[in-house]
């Protein structure tokens, strides 16, 4: 009876132990898989180390093959677990990439916007100088054409100045002449009374030729 009872504990035991080793091996199985579902079912990284993921779950599915008391069990168990760390570790690594290249494309587009309107200011800026430059050139030919104006207007009135002259000289001739007939008409005006004094007031009478007398025989 007591050895009976013996070997049923014993039995119970082993059923036990057993149940135990299964029940540690599917916590095993169902944390690692958690994890990796974990993983996968993330927004962001899920989309990344794809291979790396199914390498886990192959690994994990090897490691069911075999129960807890086999000798393959715990490497292959290590093997999941360290095949999910770099699922893990790996997406995240892939992911920083991500967004360091976005920063960089960020960067490169805020870069480049600078570069625009850098390169708009200086367009502005010489479009600008070009206005001034125009305006100081149209300044220049005015003040040119001013001058050549004013010059003009000198040289004309310069040579009015010598036509005045010119005129004012001839008027002076003319006006001299005048003086001179004026001078001679009273001369000759002043002889004429002079003569008419010296002869009593009377016109004097022309004498009348002499007759030649003839001699006899002529």
């Amino acid at each position: 009876m007591k050895r009976s009872t013996l070997l049923t504990s014993a039995l119970a035991l082993a059923l036990a132990a057993g149940s135990a080793m299964a029940a540690t091996d599917d916590l095993d199985i169902r944390r690692l898989n958690s994890s990796l579902d974990q993983l996968s079912s993330d927004p962001v990284l899920g989309n990344y180390a794809q291979a790396e993921q199914a390498r886990a779950r192959e690994a994990i599915s090897q490691m069911a093959q075999f129960r807890p008391k086999d000798k393959e069990h715990g490497h292959l168990l290590y093997v999941a677990e360290r095949r999910v760390d770099i699922a893990k570790a790996m997406a995240q690594y892939q992911d920083a990439q991500a967004k360091s290249a976005q920063l960089d494309r960020e960067h490169d587009a805020i870069l480049l916007e600078a570069s625009r309107l850098d390169a708009e200011m200086a367009r502005r800026q010489l479009e600008q100088q070009r206005a001034q430059n125009q305006m100081i050139q149209e300044e220049a030919a005015r003040l040119q054409q001013q001058g050549v104006d004013y010059a003009q207007a000198l040289e004309q009135a310069k040579a009015e100045g010598d036509k005045a002259k010119q005129v004012a000289a001839a008027q002076a001739k003319v006006a001299n002449a005048a003086k001179k007939q004026a001078a001679l008409a009273e001369a000759a005006a002043r002889a004429m009374r002079d003569m008419n004094s010296s002869d009593g007031g009377a016109p004097a009478s022309t004498p009348a030729p002499k007759k030649s007398k003839k001699t006899d025989g002529n």
